[in-house]
């Protein structure tokens, strides 16, 4: 998964510029993010402060690596459930 090349606090800090007032369109220009990933980042974390933001990510990627072991520990129990049922 590809990270984000901004931090949780230039997330929140450019968030805070659009409800001060500015455009999209400035915001897209001065900071190089497109307005799709701006309005995803609006929907996804609008209301947030940086500290939140930040402990969000922590907690997806924790996430992301909880279920990675849990795949990888199925596929173990799968293969040796097989190994057994053919030794009968």
């Amino acid at each position: 998964m590809r990270r984000s090349k901004f931090s949780p606090t230039q997330i929140a800090n450019i968030l805070k510029e659009f409800d001060n007032g500015k455009s999209v369109e400035q915001i897209s220009r001065e900071h190089g993010v497109s307005s799709a990933a701006f309005y995803k980042w609006r929907s996804k974390y609008a209301g947030m402060n940086s500290k939140e933001l930040k402990r969000l990510k922590e907690l997806e990627e924790e996430n992301r690596k909880l279920k990675q072991m849990y795949a990888n520990l199925a596929l173990d129990h799968q293969m040796a459930k097989e190994i057994i049922e053919k030794k009968l």
